[in-house]
């Protein structure tokens, strides 16, 4: 099998494996993020592979140099986990599903890719957990999984770059992609929003930063308050400042109410809202109308997200702060299930609509409901007797408050939005005001604009008054107008009911705090305005009352309905659920793609396709294999170096050939179904990064080799000189290289394993149950024969038993039964047996027929003394030539019956030993003395001149003792021509080398020490004994025939129904099942094991292509079947012409005939001609006439 082979290179610097060159950002580029705002995404990936970079580098050198502070790298991952995770999230809820609704079968395998990528990172947090600064291997590890992550990361963003991008460029406007950019980041938590933007900023150059900031002005919507809001982020004022809002504690008087129950409103709040639930299912069971199922639905949504932002806020900031071994992980995850399944019930309900049991599903309904009740009212109990009250003994007000208010931008704005003001209608008035005031005094000077925000959406939850206005909340006077004022321009400030003036916010932190903070003023923010320019505009908002100057708060206007998909929360979820406490998307926090699964469920019955993904179990078992053992290299020698390159090559080769047959069979097969379009794009280019990770690592394994082989050279220069300070210079020099190569190496696999088990744990997922719908099982059978005919001998060998090493014995049994009924109609089951113990013996039924030798019947037919019979004077003077002759011409004659033909040939055919005694080789006086009793113990050459051995059909370096007759032969034909049987090539155990006329067992080689191991030809077949020093041959595992060409996959692949092998071009083509296991129907050579050129006809026969040549120089009618071998359009088109200038006789005019048409099999109707008969169904003149009509006919010619 031809593997790939190593390619030198330098040993470069201990980083991870990179897919490819990333694309360049829109600054690198000469574009702009304005002109196309998401290609504000490339700067995200830029940053995202900076830090990357960085961590990947810190590992190492904790590695190779044991330099670094492990605390530091730990929490510097989990601070990227945190943005890279919200920044997938945010791609789930908001780009990919807007992109499935307009190309489908695209975004689904990138959001899998996330949840791959979720487990990478929980991976590294548990290594992060054990004693890493003391244990060497564990220290490679760190570095190895850091790697991991860096090339799975780079990958992902590179096809995105490659698909996802250009998509979205092309199917999206200008102002639809800045709608897209603006609901992402609407999508990210308030808090990660902060600490994203300023993060961002530090990884571009000036020139980037500025066409961000140019973009986000024509993303964020043409509001000052919204502007105000992203730049101050943009700026990093809020995580800056954040720390300083209170630095000191409070030795103060303590209000009545602890600002820490403002969770209770939380509680209170849910709580309501499920009742209501609870409330509205019982309804629904009495009524039995379920009419409003997806307002419902939508209501469940909306609630689920609220408990899970909720949970995951106590997660992160409450229990962390008042106990950090205080954890309610288990109950939240307990709620995510409950409400999961809720969810589900719904769904299937939808689904199943009048075939579903109604009493039934009401009956589950109210179920769950109670459940989530019960579970979510236990959860808050507990929390309210075990956390609250310790909150509120060790914390100050301001700590409490500064709780409350992380807690609350856990949530993102889109989210915020919403839920504001759904939890202010649940309170009354002298709650909401304490609860605003309470995140006014938490908030940082600088997030003014923010609280602004989120205050003026909160009064959205009160009712309005009659002219149209909310009421304000602190004031119990001043009105604040609803968002859709015409005139924007009149507002001149924001909400005053958002905040109060200066001095009186200050006057009540001196009162709580015993301090005055600082001024305001100073916090100048500069923010675009709406003609792009920047001004600004300090953070103190004007002091007069909101009865005097109204205000208006905007909206985010992130409905979507400009992009053609409504509400999100129709929309179907590409995520999954999120790991431990990450946020989830907005619309898309519990229906998943496990949710989808459990929907449907598999029937356990094996289908043929489900062989080819067999071949992951053995993939996943060599990339456990590589990744352990490249762990063990560093303490290994050069016999454990030779072993993994070894194997390592072994799945190189196998994995190729997995891959190619998917790219070249599989993914078209899906493609081709309309409904699959675009399915399988992402992992063809899976593909090609995979094949530059294999690349890499060879490259690694290179080095490796050369550093070992130099310093054994070393070694044995050390020995002769005796210089035991060389040695020691050496060795430590060696030991350092070594170890680089070898970290690097180790960090290499454990990358590629990490890439190829997810890649086809996705194919699985994705890819492997759209077969079972969509194809039956014979197209099924049909593919497997396709993949497996596309593959050779030498591939197949290696690749049997790598497979079925890794499956249970029941496994095996299912893929060869496959096989083999794949490739019933082929010598494939011969071939198998031949070389693998394994194979098994099946049923005789089950086995194709062996291929014949000779194209000589079997059947005796009854003789007729009318017929033709050759003298035996005749036959006497026949030589090989003139009997072949003979043969054709009786199989040629007309005149012969076919039965009677037959055994005419057959009788000749027999007497092929008459002619062969005139062909007897004489005696050669030449012949070795030590094998004269073999015949032909002497060289025969191709071109005595050039003294060039072989014979006039083969250029080899041996004869071949013919089992048969223990007579030596150049070739099976040399054998052949001379004799009366012929030769058993396949049953040939012995040889003899023409250099030192010594008979030896057959081999590739000569194993006289005197010949030197000489070649006995370029190619040997160990099955069919055959050598061939001048041309490119292959053997065939289903023909089980050495053919001429480059091999299956390369220049032919093996049709499974015609059993042949067919040049690649003729993939499309009509089948005849065994169609070559037949005689040529002109020179009556028996096809399958003629070494000339075949031809297939269209009709589906076979003959040479010689004797196409020579046939259709006179017929254009298939022998066989008598249908037109070509494109006969211009031939009868010119019989169309003839026939209008010809005039017949006037007593043939009137005359019809009744024809069969060879070419479309219909009878009709024509004018009676002596010639020429036109079908009048497909304009062929390809037709025989049946009957002759002398009536008038009246049908048109």
């Amino acid at each position: 099998m031809a593997t790939p082979t190593p390619m030198p290179g330098s040993e470069g610097t201990l980083v991870a494996v990179m897919p490819r060159s990333p694309s360049p950002t829109p600054a690198e580029a000469g574009t702009s993020a304005t002109e196309t705002p998401v290609l504000i995404f490339l700067y995200f990936h830029k940053a995202i592979r900076a830090e990357l970079e960085a961590l990947h580098g810190a590992a190492v050198l904790l590695a190779t140099e044991r330099t670094g502070d492990v605390a530091a790298l730990a929490e510097r991952c989990r601070f990227f986990f945190s943005i890279y995770k919200h920044h997938c999230d945010a791609e789930d809820a908001v780009i990919f599903p807007a992109l499935d609704i307009r190309v489908k079968n695209v975004a689904g395998t990138y959001s899998l890719e996330h949840k791959g990528e979720s487990d990478l990172f929980s991976q590294l947090f548990d290594l992060l957990e054990l004693d890493i600064q003391n244990d060497d291997a564990l220290r490679r590890e760190l570095a190895s999984c850091t790697g991991a992550i860096q090339t799975c990361l780079s990958q992902h963003m590179s096809k995105e770059e490659e698909q996802v991008f250009p998509l979205l460029t092309k199917k999206f406007s200008c102002e639809e992609q800045a709608d897209l950019v603006w609901q992402f980041l609407c999508n990210i938590p308030v808090n990660m929003v902060a600490e994203f933007l300023p993060w961002l900023s530090t990884s571009v150059t000036s020139d980037e930063h500025q066409d961000i900031r140019d973009c986000l002005c024509k993303v964020v919507p043409d509001e000052k308050l919204l502007q105000q809001v992203v730049f101050t982020w943009m700026e990093g004022k809020a995580a800056r400042e954040v720390a300083e809002s209170f630095a000191t504690e409070s030795n103060g008087s303590q209000a009545d109410r602890h600002p820490i129950d403002d969770i209770l409103y939380w509680h209170n709040a849910i709580r309501m809202e499920l009742h209501d639930i609870k409330k509205e299912t019982r309804r629904v069971q009495q009524s039995g109308n379920f009419s409003d199922i997806s307002a419902f639905n939508e209501r469940l949504q909306f609630i689920a997200d609220v408990c899970i932002y909720h949970s995951i806020a106590e997660d992160q900031v409450v229990f962390p702060a008042v106990d950090s071994e205080l954890s309610f992980v288990q109950e939240h995850a307990e709620e995510e299930h409950r409400f999961n399944n809720f969810r589900c019930l719904i769904q299937q309900f939808q689904i199943a609509g009048a075939k579903s049991t109604a009493l039934d599903f009401y009956s589950k309904l109210c179920s769950h409901a109670d459940k989530i009740l019960e579970t979510i009212e236990k959860h808050f109990s507990n929390e309210e007797t075990k956390v609250l009250p310790q909150a509120r003994m060790f914390f100050s007000p301001e700590k409490q408050r500064e709780l409350s208010y992380k807690s609350l931008c856990v949530m993102p704005l889109k989210l915020l939005e919403r839920v504001l003001p759904w939890l202010v209608s649940k309170l009354s008035d002298e709650q909401a005001t304490s609860f605003l005031q309470n995140i006014r005094l938490a908030a940082s000077p600088s997030e003014t604009a923010l609280v602004t925000l989120i205050s003026g959406w909160a009064c959205k939850g009160r009712d309005k008054s009659k002219s149209g206005e909310y009421l304000c909340l602190t004031s119990g006077t001043a009105r604040c107008l609803s968002d859709d004022v015409d005139d924007q321009g009149k507002c001149r400030s924001f909400c005053p009911c958002a905040s109060h003036n200066s001095s009186d916010l200050s006057l009540q932190l001196q009162t709580e705090n015993g301090s005055r903070p600082g001024k305001r003023g100073k916090d100048a923010v500069s923010f675009p305005g709406t003609n792009g320019s920047y001004c600004s505009q300090t953070a103190d908002i004007d002091a007069s009352p909101c009865s005097k100057k109204p205000c208006c708060i905007p909206g985010l206007r992130v409905k979507s309905s400009n992009l053609g998909i409504g509400s999100l929360a129709s929309v179907k979820s590409f995520r999954s659920l999120p790991y431990n406490s990450t946020a989830p998307s907005i619309y898309s926090s519990l229906f998943s793609w496990e949710t989808d699964a459990s929907l449907s469920c598999s029937d356990g019955i094996s289908r043929p396709i489900d062989t080819i993904f067999k071949f992951h179990k053995a993939i996943r078992k060599d990339l456990e294999y590589l990744d352990v053992e490249s762990g063990r290299l560093i303490d290994g020698d050069e016999s454990c170096l030779r072993q993994f390159i070894g194997r390592f090559r072994l799945l190189w080769g196998l994995y190729r050939a997995h891959s190619n047959a998917e790219d070249e069979i599989v993914f078209p097969a899906l493609e081709s179904r309309e409904t699959l379009h675009n399915v399988s794009h992402s992992y063809t280019l899976d593909h090609k990064q995979e094949e530059q990770l294999f690349e890499d690592i060879s490259d690694v394994l290179f080095q490796l080799s050369q550093l070992h082989d130099s310093q054994g050279h070393a070694q044995t220069k050390v020995n002769e000189v005796k210089q035991s300070c060389f040695h020691s210079s050496n060795d430590v020099d060696f030991t350092r290289k070594y170890n680089e190569l070898a970290t690097k190496l180790q960090a290499m696999c454990k990358s590629i394993r990490v890439a190829l088990t997810n890649h086809v744990h996705r194919e699985e997922l994705e890819l492997w149950p759209l077969f079972d719908k969509h194809f039956s099982v014979e197209e099924q059978d049909k593919l497997v024969g396709r993949i497996i005919g596309s593959t050779g001998a030498e591939v197949l060998q290696s690749m049997v038993p790598w497979v079925t090493s890794a499956l249970t014995q029941e496994e095996q049994n299912k893929m060869l039964d496959t096989w083999k009924q794949a490739t019933k109609n082929t010598m494939f089951g011969e071939w198998l047996n031949e070389w693998w113990k394994g194979a098994g013996t099946s049923d005789s039924s089950a086995e194709a027929p062996s291929a014949p030798e000779d194209s000589h019947l079997q059947d005796k037919l009854e003789q007729n003394d009318q017929m033709f019979k050759p003298g035996w004077k005749d036959i006497f003077r026949m030589n090989q030539s003139e009997l072949e002759a003979e043969v054709r011409k009786v199989s040629r004659d007309p005149t012969l019956d076919p039965r009677r033909k037959a055994y005419l040939i057959q009788n000749l055919m027999t007497s092929r030993w008459i002619a062969a005694q005139q062909k007897l080789p004489e005696p050669n006086s030449e012949e070795c003395s030590d094998d004269a009793s073999i015949p032909g113990c002497a060289p025969s050459y191709r071109d005595q001149e050039k003294e060039i051995y072989g014979c006039e059909h083969y250029k080899r370096n041996c004869k071949l003792v013919a089992a048969c007759c223990n007579k030596l032969f150049t070739c099976r034909f040399c054998h052949d021509k001379v004799s009366d049987h012929t030769m058993e090539r396949k049953a040939t155990q012995e040889m003899m080398c023409m250099v030192c006329l010594k008979i030896q067992p057959v081999g590739p080689f000569c194993q006289t020490p005197s010949c030197n191991r000489l070649s006995m030809a370029k190619y040997y077949c160990n099955i069919c004994k055959f050598f061939d020093d001048e041309r490119t041959v292959y053997h065939c595992p289903f023909c089980n025939l050495c053919r001429l060409g480059k091999g299956l996959g390369v220049d032919f692949f093996h049709c499974m129904k015609c059993n042949c092998c067919l040049g690649m071009k003729l993939t499309e083509h009509k089948c005849r099942e065994k169609g070559l296991e037949t005689n040529c129907p002109i020179c009556c050579d028996f096809l399958f094991t003629s070494s000339a050129a075949v031809r297939a006809l269209p009709c589906g026969h076979f003959m040479h292509s010689a004797c196409f040549q020579a046939y259709t120089c006179s017929h254009y009618t298939c022998p066989i079947c008598c249908k037109s071998l070509g494109d006969m359009a211009v031939y009868f088109g010119m019989l169309d012409a003839l026939l209008a200038a010809e005039e017949l006789p006037e007593e043939y005019r009137d005359r019809c005939q009744d024809i069969l048409c060879n070419d479309c099999e219909r009878k009709g109707r024509c004018r009676f001609h002596w010639l020429y008969h036109k079908c009048g169904s497909c304009g062929s003149y390809n037709t025989r006439v049946i009957k002759t009509d002398t009536a008038d006919c009246s049908t048109p010619n």
